[in-house]
Formats: C-alpha cells, sequence, structure tokens
C-alpha cells in the first residue's frame, strides 16, 4: 500500500508520475492490484481508496483502474477547467471499512461527503492537507477516537459534520483557531466530553452550531463565547451535562432562530433580553433546573411557533401576554409550578396546535376562548387545580386528544361535534367530580382508542353505544357511579384491550360476548353486584393475562376451559358464591388463599370449610405445569377412606426434585474437579502474562496493542495507559471473577475505572472482528445498561474498560453485606423493573439481538437511586464459540435454563428471561438460587413452586422487608416462576416482562395504552 501513503502525497505531482511509470512493471499497489502508467492523481487516489472498502452492493463497480480521468464514474464530479475531482459523494452506500489515505492525493477536492455508511477507525489526519476542502461530511459512520489535531489547518473548510459517531475524547482546544470560514459544524451523537473550546469565538462567519447528544460540561462561556457568534441562526447544546446560569447578551443573536438547551442542567432565570431574539421559531429548554418566571420580553417572539419548558421549576402566574405570541403552535409547560388562571388570551393564538399544562397549579375555569383556537387537536391540563365546568366548545373542536384528569370539574359531560367524532384518539376525564351521562352522539367517535371516565359520579347505566367505538382499546370506568348490566355488544370492538369497570353496581351475568373480545389483556369486573355463571367464552380470550372478578356474586363452577389460558398471569375470584374444584391447568394451581377465598363452597387444600363437589380434590400438583398440561399428570387423587387420608404420597415434583438433586451434586464435584485442573492452567497464563507486563520498570505492553475509548470518560491518554498496565494485573486490585474473565478496579489518569480483562482462550484473535463487535457495544446506549468506556487489544491481553460503580452489585446488597440500611420492596421492584428495560433493549434494538447469556445479580449494578444497570451483556459476542466453561460456571449457580444445561446450545432471548426469571425470585426471597447443605440441595425455583401450591407462599418472602403490598409481591413471584417456565416457548418475551411489571405496579389505563 506504500503508493496509496503519505509518500506520494509528499512528492511534487510530477515526481510522482514519474515514479509510477519507473515503477509500474514491478511495483503492486492497492493490495496487489497492477495499476497502469497512465493513472492520474486522482485515478490513483480513488483507487486506493476503494481498494481498503468493503463494497456490498457494487456501487462502485464503475470505478474502474484503467480509466484515464475519474470524470465519468458515478458519485464524482470534476472541476471542468482542470479536469480534477471537486466532489465525492458516497452517502447511503453501505460502504465499510476505514477511510484510506488515498482521499489525500485529491488535491482540488472541494466537497466530500461520506455521510450513512459504516466506515469505521479514526478520522483520517491527511484530510487537512486538502487544502480547499470546503464541504466534510462524515456523519452517521463508526468512526471512533479523537479529532486529530491536524485538521485545525483545514483553513478553507466551510461545513463540517461529524455527527453521529462514535467519536470521543475533549473537543480540541485549537481546532477553531483557523476556521474564520467555518458556517456550520455538527458534532452531535458523539461521546465528547468536557468544554466548549474558547477558540469557538474565532469562527465569526458560524451560522449553525450543533453540539447536542454528548457529555459536555461546564458553563458554556455564553457571555465571552456564545454570544459573541453573532451571525448563529442554530444553537443546539440539548443533552449533555452543562450547567450553570445563561446570563444576558443573548439579544446579540440578532439572527438566531432555533435554540435547544433541554435536557442539562442549567439553572436560574431565564435571561430577560431572551424576547430581543425577535427572529426565533423554535425554543426548547426543557428537562433542566430552571426558576423564576418566564421573561416578559418573551411575549416580542412574534415568529416563534414551538416552545417548551416542561420539567423545570418555573413559578408565577400563567402570563396572559402569552397570547401575544400569535404564531405559536406548540406549548408544553408541564411539570412546573405555574400558578392563577388560564387567561382568555389564549384564544389569540389561531395557529395553536398542542396546548400541554399539565401538573401545575393552575386553578379557575378551562376558558371559553379556546374555541377560537381552531387548529387544536391535543390539550392535556391534567393535574392541576381546574373547577367549573366543562366548555362545550372544546367539543366542537377537532381535537383528538383531550386530558382533563386530575382536576376539580364538575357538571356533565359536553355532547360532541361531529368534527370531534372523526378525530378524537384519547378522551381522559378521570378523577373529577362529573355527573349526568355520557352523551349518546359519543358513540359516534369511531377512532376513539382510549376512554377514562373512572372515578367520577356519573350515575348512568352502561350506554350500549359503547359498542359502536371500533377502534377501542382502553375503556375505564371504574368508580364512576355505573348501573344496569354489561351490554352484549360491548366487544362488538376487537381492538379492547383493557377494559375495567370495578367499583360500580352493575347486575346481571357477564355475557358469552364477552369472549369476542380477542385481544383483551385485562378483564376486571371486580366489587360490582355480578350474578350467574363464569362464561366459558373467556377461555377465547388467549391474550389475557389479568382476570378480576372478585366481590361479585358469581356462582357454579369454574369453567375447566380457563386452563387453558397459557398467558393469564394473575387471577381474583374471592368473595363470589363459587363451587366445585379449580382447572387443574393453567394458572389456577398455584392460586394463592387471598385470590380463593369467601367462595365457601370452592374446593382447594388451601381453603377451609365445606366443599360443594364429591369429587376426590387436589393434593399435590406438578410445580412445573406453567402454560399447557402435562398430559393430565398433573394431580394425586386422595380417597375417601380415613386409611387413604394418612397415607403419605411423594408427588411427582418430589420425585423429579431429588433425582435432579443427585444429578447436581454428581456435576457439582465433576465441574470442582474439572474448574480446580483449569484454574492451574490459567494460572500459569496469568503468570506469564504478569512477568511479561511488569518484569522491569521499562516493560511496555506489546507495540501492536490498541487502545480504543469510545465512551464518556476523563482524559486517558495512551501513555497513561501503558505506564500502568502492570497495575491491571495486580492481584491487589482485583474485584471478581467471572464466566468471562477476570475484574479488576484500578486509577489510570486520575480516574478510577473498571477493568475485565477477558479469557482469551476463546476469544476473538482476529483484530478487525473484535474491533467491529466491540463498537457495537459501546454504541449500545440505555439508562439501564452499563455503558462500555472502551477497549485495549493485543494478541495476548484483552481488556474492556467500563465506569466503576462504587454502590456495588444487586449480589452484593441480597447476599454479602449486611444491610445497614433496609431494602425496601420499593428498590426492589425498581431494580427489577429496571434490569427488565435493558434486556427489552437488548432484545428488540438490535438485528441479530444481543443475548447477555449471564443474567444473576453480580452483573446488575446499583447507582445511589437503586437504578439498575445491567452490565457485562453482548460478551457472547467475542467468544468463538460458547464452551463448557461459560456453563459449566452458570450451572453451578442456578441460573441457567434447562436447554443450556443439557448443552444442546439453543441459544435465544428466552435463556436471558429464564435467568431474569431466578433473579426475581432472588430479589423477593433474598435466597440464592441454589445452596449446597450438607446432605441435601436447596433449589429456589422448586422452594417456591412448592410454597404456592401449600398456600403458604408469603413465607418465602424476605425476612428483611418488614413491610411489602402483598398485590404487588404474589404477582412478582408468579411471574419468576413463569419465567423460568422449563419450556421455552411458555416463557413470556422480556418486552411483555416489562408491560406485566407495569400492570402489577400501577394498572392504570395510562400504563396499558401500549397493549
Amino acid at each position: 500500500m506504500a503508493s496509496c501513503g503519505l509518500f506520494f502525497f509528499l512528492l511534487p505531482s510530477w515526481v510522482s508520475i514519474f515514479f509510477i511509470i519507473l515503477m509500474a512493471s514491478s511495483l503492486q499497489v492497492c493490495k496487489g492490484t497492477h495499476l497502469p502508467v497512465q493513472l492520474n492523481d486522482d485515478v490513483l487516489g480513488l483507487i486506493c481508496f476503494k481498494s481498503e472498502l468493503s463494497d456490498p452492493t457494487s456501487s462502485l463497480s464503475s470505478w474502474k483502474e484503467d480509466d484515464t480521468a475519474p470524470c465519468s464514474w458515478k458519485y464524482i464530479k470534476c472541476n471542468p477547467i482542470n479536469g480534477r475531482v471537486s466532489q465525492l459523494s458516497l452517502d447511503g452506500l453501505g460502504l465499510s471499512g476505514k477511510i484510506g489515505k488515498g482521499l489525500a492525493r485529491l488535491q482540488n477536492l472541494e466537497f466530500l461527503s461520506l455521510s450513512q455508511n459504516n466506515f469505521s477507525g479514526e478520522i483520517l489526519p491527511e484530510l487537512a492537507f486538502i487544502s480547499g476542502l470546503q464541504t466534510l461530511n462524515l456523519s452517521h459512520n463508526i468512526l471512533s477516537g479523537r479529532i486529530p489535531d491536524d485538521l485545525h489547518n483545514m483553513t478553507s473548510i466551510k461545513f463540517l459534520d461529524f455527527s453521529e459517531n462514535s467519536l470521543s475524547g475533549p473537543i480540541p482546544e485549537q481546532l477553531f483557531k483557523k476556521y474564520s470560514s467555518l458556517q456550520f459544524i455538527s458534532l452531535a451523537g458523539n461521546y465528547f466530553e468536557g468544554p466548549i473550546p474558547t477558540t469557538l469565538q474565532k469562527c465569526s462567519f458560524l451560522g449553525g452550531l450543533n453540539l447536542s447528544d454528548n457529555n459536555l460540561s461546564g458553563n458554556p462561556n455564553f457571555r465571552n463565547g456564545i454570544w459573541l457568534l453573532t451571525k448563529l441562526t442554530t444553537l443546539d447544546l440539548s443533552h449533555n451535562a452543562f450547567s450553570g446560569s445563561i446570563p444576558e447578551g443573548i439579544a446579540g443573536l440578532k439572527y438566531l432562530k432555533e435554540l435547544y438547551l433541554q435536557g442539562n442542567q442549567f439553572s436560574g432565570p431565564l435571561p430577560t433580553d431572551l424576547g430581543l431574539c425577535t427572529h426565533l421559531k423554535n425554543l426548547d429548554f426543557s428537562n433542566n433546573l430552571f426558576t423564576g418566571t418566564l421573561p416578559n420580553s418573551m411575549q416580542k417572539l412574534n415568529a416563534l411557533t414551538t416552545i417548551s419548558s416542561s420539567n423545570n421549576r418555573l413559578m408565577g402566574d400563567f402570563p396572559p401576554w402569552i397570547g401575544d405570541m400569535n404564531s405559536l403552535q406548540f406549548i408544553d409547560f408541564e411539570n412546573n409550578e405555574f400558578t392563577g388562571k388560564l387567561p382568555s388570551s389564549l384564544g389569540d393564538l389561531k395557529s395553536l396546535n398542542y396546548l400541554i399544562l399539565s401538573h401545575n397549579k393552575l386553578v379557575g375555569d378551562i376558558p371559553t376562548t379556546l374555541v377560537y383556537c381552531t387548529g387544536l387537536s391535543v390539550i392535556r391540563l391534567r393535574g392541576n387545580g381546574l373547577n367549573g365546568t366543562i366548555p362545550q366548545c372544546l367539543f366542537d373542536l377537532a381535537l383528538e386528544e383531550l386530558d382533563l384528569s386530575s382536576n376539580g370539574l364538575s357538571g356533565p359531560i359536553p355532547s360532541g361535534s361531529t368534527q370531534l367524532f372523526e378525530s378524537l384518539r384519547l378522551l381522559d376525564l378521570s378523577k373529577n367530580n362529573l355527573t349526568g351521562e355520557m352523551p349518546h352522539e359519543m358513540g359516534h367517535c369511531f377512532n376513539l382508542r382510549n376512554l377514562n371516565l373512572s372515578w367520577n359520579n356519573l350515575q348512568l347505566k352502561l350506554p350500549s353505544e359503547l359498542g359502536y367505538f371500533r377502534n377501542l382499546s382502553v375503556l375505564d370506568l371504574r368508580n364512576s357511579g355505573l348501573y344496569g348490566s354489561i351490554p352484549d355488544d360491548l366487544c362488538n370492538s376487537n381492538s379492547l384491550t383493557v377494559l375495567q369497570l370495578d367499583g360500580n353496581s352493575l347486575t346481571g351475568s357477564i355475557p358469552e360476548e364477552i369472549g369476542n373480545c380477542s385481544a383483551l389483556f385485562l378483564l376486571s369486573l371486580s366489587h360490582n353486584s355480578l350474578s350467574g355463571f363464569i362464561p366459558n367464552a373467556i377461555a377465547n380470550l388467549k391474550k389475557l393475562k389479568i382476570l378480576k372478578l372478585e366481590f361479585n356474586n358469581l356462582s357454579g363452577e369454574i369453567p375447566k376451559q380457563l386452563g387453558s389460558l397459557d398467558n393469564l398471569l394473575a387471577v381474583n375470584i374471592s368473595y363470589n358464591r363459587l363451587t366445585g374444584r379449580l382447572p387443574i391447568e393453567g394458572i389456577f394451581p398455584s392460586l394463592d388463599q387471598s385470590s380463593l377465598q369467601g367462595n365457601l363452597g370452592l374446593c382447594s387444600p388451601i381453603l377451609t370449610g365445606p366443599c360443594k363437589m364429591n369429587v376426590p380434590k387436589p393434593l399435590v400438583l406438578n410445580p412445573y405445569a406453567y402454560g399447557k398440561g402435562n398430559n393430565g399428570g398433573n394431580l394425586v387423587s386422595e380417597s375417601n377412606s380415613i386409611k387413604t387420608r394418612h397415607t403419605t404420597f411423594l408427588s411427582i415434583s418430589s420425585i423429579l426434585a431429588i433425582s435432579a438433586s443427585v444429578f447436581i451434586v454428581i456435576g457439582v464435584v465433576v465441574i470442582t474437579l474439572l474448574n480446580f485442573s483449569a484454574r492451574r492452567r490459567l494460572a500459569f497464563v496469568n503468570n506469564a502474562m504478569e512477568s511479561m507486563c511488569s518484569s522491569s520498570p521499562r516493560s511496555r505492553v506489546p507495540s501492536m496493542g490498541k487502545l480504543v475509548l469510545f465512551g464518556p470518560r476523563s482524559d486517558l491518554r495512551y501513555e497513561d495507559w501503558i505506564n500502568n498496565a502492570e497495575l491491571l494485573l495486580n492481584k491487589a486490585s482485583e474485584i471478581g471473577r467471572g464466566a468471562f474473565g477476570t475484574v479488576y478496579k484500578t486509577s489510570v489518569g486520575g480516574r478510577i475505572v473498571v477493568i475485565k480483562k477477558l479469557i482469551t482462550s476463546n476469544i476473538l484473535q482476529n483484530q478487525e472482528i473484535f474491533d467491529k463487535e466491540v463498537q457495537i457495544l459501546g454504541k449500545v446506549k440505555h439508562p439501564n445498561l452499563l455503558t462500555l468506556k472502551g477497549y485495549y487489544w493485543t494478541p495476548q491481553l484483552k481488556f474492556l474498560i467500563s465506569d466503576y460503580a462504587p454502590t456495588g452489585s444487586l449480589h452484593a446488597k441480597l447476599h454479602e453485606r449486611p444491610e445497614s440500611t433496609p431494602f425496601s420492596w420499593a428498590h426492589r421492584f425498581k431494580i427489577a423493573l429496571g434490569t427488565a428495560k435493558g434486556l427489552t433493549h437488548l432484545h428488540q434494538s438490535f438485528s441479530p439481538p444481543i443475548i447477555h447469556h449471564n443474567i444473576k445479580p453480580s452483573n446488575i449494578l446499583l447507582d445511589e437511586n437503586y437504578n439498575a444497570m445491567i452490565s457485562d451483556f453482548g460478551l457472547a459476542r467475542l467468544l468463538l464459540k460458547l464452551d463448557k466453561h461459560v456453563f459449566s460456571t452458570r450451572f453451578q449457580t442456578g441460573s441457567v435454563a434447562p436447554e443450556l444445561a443439557c448443552q444442546s446450545l439453543r441459544i435465544n432471548e428466552k435463556c436471558d428471561v429464564y435467568a431474569f426469571g431466578v433473579m426475581i425470585l432472588e430479589l423477593v426471597t433474598g435466597r440464592r438460587p441454589m445452596e449446597c447443605g450438607d446432605d441435601e440441595v436447596f433449589i429456589l425455583t422448586d422452594h417456591v413452586r412448592v410454597h404456592l401450591e401449600e398456600g403458604n407462599v408469603l413465607d418465602c418472602v424476605d425476612s428483611r422487608m418488614s413491610e411489602y403490598p402483598e398485590e404487588e409481591v404474589l404477582p412478582v413471584l408468579k411471574l419468576g416462576l413463569v419465567c423460568t417456565s422449563q419450556i421455552p416457548s411458555s416463557r413470556p418475551s422480556m418486552a411483555e416482562v416489562v408491560q406485566i411489571l407495569q400492570v402489577i405496579k400501577t394498572p392504570m389505563p395510562e400504563r396499558l395504552e401500549a397493549f
């Protein structure tokens, strides 16, 4: 590749051509391709550039090395005067590889765009020597490393876009020193950190600055920096870690049209001269810590179309002058502390589409002048202190969403207009004091998806018009004064997923037509006066997860067909008049006493009282019978004779447990011996590595080592890494060992980091493949996933770098450290939900999905607020194969899915679901998955199943929790058992687990709309 290197670039043009002619017969360039002697610099440079790329769609097939000039090639434009390449645009072609040095030969290049590809590696420093380059767009790739210092020499650059890559480190202080011509720069969507360079103020012609979605911090130096960029039209500093106040002086940006400051830690009042930026169209300073009132000068922003200040601490009366901002289309002041009444001047906003003022302290009536805002589509006034009646005019608008819940509104629900019928998708009037009936006109809202009138005083008969809502997904009429029977045509809408009619005075039977609600996820009819039998048609609701029928007058037997509902997670049929025995399949054998009590005729070993059915009753249930039945072998009958009642039987579950225990004990012994031998071999390798890295003070990691840092971190330098390499293998810094390697805590460059030394025997040895896989893991971003900061690679050593979590792991919280503070149920539930969300992101956001393979409490780290962060995700991607060492280690923990224990290696997301199920059982019980005693082996999943069968499952709950809500703990225990089903297809997906946990915590319609 010598001809593609900087050597040719440094030679004069005529010398380069002569050298090519001289060496053409003997020199192979660009990976062995013989280039003809007539090639000019542009052809040579482009062919060399192409030779280092992967072009899966053959987009560059027109680039022929036999051509004397490239001007006829696709994606190339030449200067018509000198015939040299002036533009190269390869956007969105799926190219991959590194940006080769051949581009440096294009000395007349003015426009270079390589965006939306898969280019990796670092930014080519030699691009700085293309003296006439004006546009450089490398956005939407996977470039890593830092911005080269040489780039500050691009004195002609006008447009620079490095957004949406994995670039890291501080923005070089000298970058903008010579950029006097720069008009636009975007570094958004990377991992840059530290302050904004002070040299930025030298870019006096800068019109667009986008530094969003990084980890930049400090105060941006507005007064002596950004406010001096008087030609700015767009300023985006959103989603960083900037802090401090924003001083006056913004009025100097007289051309500013877009200002985005959201997602930082700015505090103090907004600048009083903000309103002097009269060209502003979009203003977003949400999710900060701003205080005080809105500056009065803002009323001069007549061009403003969008304003968002949600999630701040702004206060004071809602400004009446907001009506002067007559171009407004979007207002979002949610979650602040605004007081006073809504001004009638809102009606002057003729272009308003969105009005979002939820969760403030507003009072008084809803202004009727809103009828003049004919373009309104969304009104959210939830969680205020508004009173009076709902203006009829609101129901004359073409609204898509109307949320007036949690206020003090009274009076009837207005009748709607034709416009409303065609547009309305969400209507939430819950938690008010509304009275009267539901308007019959509402039956024409064919597009309505969410209707919530709960917790009102309507006192109405359940209208038959509800059956006309063809697209209705969520219907919540709890505690709304309903009476009468449930209409037969209620389920004409096949899209209904949530039906909640609890706490009313409904009578009559549950109609058989309820089985037509084929999409139903939650059916809740509790606390009514319903009678008759439970209809067999409920067995048609295959997606049903929650069934609540408690506190009614239902009678008869529970239909056996309900046992076929594989997705059913929670059932409550308590306090009815039910008789007979429970279905022997599905969730019913594991129902606890609280779900069954109050039915004097039910036959169950966990209930006392007469049984109104002279049939054998179940004594022992198969703990593995979740989902589908088990060929009828799920119960052992009891004879009516006294002698038989005193006979002790071994259940199937007991036999299986004993057999499994014997197998496991033998396996543990064998695996222990194998691990002892393996540890001796690994110790030999470790000692050799330590000798290599620390034999003398001058020893260095081999020169072929590569350090890549692509996550937010402090200024780690390559020399810091080398100087500290011997510390990484210091036994004193070791903090743990796992299936994939040893973990060390060390200080590099003044920052505490965690280094995982991977077991190298089966780790990918090809650097490019290893780099590609780790780059993928480095781009994974989620609040519940521990971000990978970088890696260090040599053929002998492979380290992964991440931040140190001083709070420690869930394993230490549960099983190691004595508790100085209570480990509450709220914290445990938060950890379970966070872990589920993190796994869902891994399973759903990548193709193929990222399988963790090793979910357990030691890989769940906790921050100071008990937010869960999953570590070690995706490490199996770095393995040549999933070897026995990994599985034997995990098998000893008891968290491995059974299909993996058999070495059948059916790897998919359901393996993570199983391990997650074990983890939440640990959370609730405080017990380890498997504990070996002197003469027995304790298996947590079996332990919980047996207690469920016996009706005393609360005995499993961790005694360190002094208080906990049974209505949450019991479903979570059952969810853990469902997740650990022996049959992978019977386990839910992690996305479904998230939905179930959210329903368990707060079964409100707003949390169930996704269903």
